[in-house]
Formats: C-alpha cells, sequence, structure tokens
C-alpha cells in the first residue's frame, strides 16, 4: 500500500509526515473519508485515503 501512495504523492519523506498527520487526527477522532472506514486500523485509513485521492499534502498544510 505505501508504494502505491508514494505514487501519489512522489516524495517519501511528505509522504510520511502526511500519513503522521492523518493518523493523528484519525486517532483524536476524525471520521474516516473512505467507505468501512471504521473497521480498518487507523494507519490504513490514512493510506487508502492517500491512494484514493481523498487526501493530498494541501489538505493537511493549514490543520
Amino acid at each position: 500500500m505505501f508504494s502505491l501512495a508514494l505514487q501519489k504523492v512522489q516524495n517519501r519523506f511528505l509522504l510520511v509526515n502526511l500519513l503522521t498527520k492523518r493518523i493523528r487526527q484519525l486517532k483524536d477522532g476524525a471520521k474516516p473519508l473512505i467507505e468501512g472506514g471504521n473497521r480498518l486500523p487507523v494507519e490504513e485509513i490514512a493510506l487508502q485515503e492517500i491512494i484514493e485521492g481523498k487526501i493530498t499534502p494541501l489538505d493537511l498544510s493549514s490543520r
């Protein structure tokens, strides 16, 4: 999954930063942006959101 997400972001350091921020948001109670997300670990949710284009670096830069 990481390699698929890396194709979307194209910078592994930016991807890790993006994942860290989104995982923290999910752990703090943010709702998943993907269907069935409530049944997955937060790490998989964040990766899948990036793969599906629902989260981009610009989305989290202002949060």
